[in-house]
């Protein structure tokens, strides 16, 4: 037996997926991007159900209710991890009980692209769920316990992250709401809208890429929507560029940045404008 290296030429050849995290502010089109991407190979996972400003969009969607069923959706893309023991999620046992809940995944071989809007309705799932599991309640007097809650609550959420993240030949965006907050010395500061800390501090080390859409004042001229893109910005957004292809500012067009991040596979045929 032999070490399974992989060759320059086969880790060149092989398919990957764009990960990337899309967040901005109420109201400034985030799930509407979802237009600029290509249908036929796009599956929209509506775990916000607010789908309205998509409603004819011709695409595939699934409509996860609860944080289960949006575990079993991420052993399904991703398959399962062999370190894991039975028992455990995203372990053969779960990927065994979640085919035989649903059937052969193969059917979800023809999407590219999975756009999951949002991971902050996605957090509040799996904190309810943890809510009612043991480590949310006190050993001594069985009563409820909100700080072991939100630490099973952090697990669990960069446990089901990072094993959508290892789905190599998808793209995969999360979308997320974005708060602006003020610190002590009153100064202004963006973070992710999720319950608890452990999620919005990880989340950048997770995926690939983190877009703001924003709206930005530029000298004297109107207000414009468009994407940061890089940590470094003098508005003080979230924003990683791991692919070195991106400007600071882009224009506010999903699949135009998928295009710039070299899979224009994913991107609209036709898209409307959203400059």
């Amino acid at each position: 037996m032999t070490l399974p290296i992989i060759t320059a030429d086969q880790r060149l050849t092989e398919v990957r997926g764009v990960k990337g995290v899309l967040v901005g502010r109420w109201g400034l089109g985030k799930t509407f991007q979802l237009w600029t991407l290509n249908p036929s190979t796009t599956l929209f996972v509506d775990i916000e159900a607010g789908d309205l400003a998509v409603k004819n969009w011709p695409g595939d969607s699934l409509r996860p209710r609860t944080w289960e069923e949006c575990r079993d959706i991420a052993v399904l893309l991703g398959g399962p991890n062999p370190a894991l023991r039975d028992g455990q999620p995203f372990s053969q046992d779960h990927y065994d009980r979640a085919r035989q809940r649903y059937g052969d995944p193969a059917g979800l071989e023809k999407y590219r692209t999975i756009f999951l809007d949002s991971i902050t309705v996605a957090g509040r799932l799996c904190l309810q769920w943890c809510k009612g599991q043991p480590q949310a309640f006190s050993d001594r007097a069985n009563k409820p316990d909100m700080r072991g809650a939100y630490g099973l609550m952090g697990q669990e959420m960069v446990a089901w992250l990072t094993h959508i993240q290892h789905t190599r030949d998808k793209h995969i965006w999360f979308v997320g709401i974005l708060d602006q907050r003020t610190d002590e010395f009153n100064r202004k500061f963006y973070e992710l809208q999720i319950d608890g800390s452990k999620t919005g501090l990880e989340l950048p080390g997770i995926v690939d890429e983190v877009i703001t859409l924003a709206e930005i004042t530029s000298g004297d001229g109107p207000p414009y929507r468009a994407f940061v893109c890089h940590t470094a910005n003098p508005w003080g957004f979230p924003a990683k560029d791991r692919s070195g292809r991106l400007d600071l500012v882009e224009p506010p067009d999903l699949g135009l940045l998928m295009r710039k991040l070299g899979a224009p596979e994913a991107a609209a045929p036709n898209p409307p404008s959203l400059h």
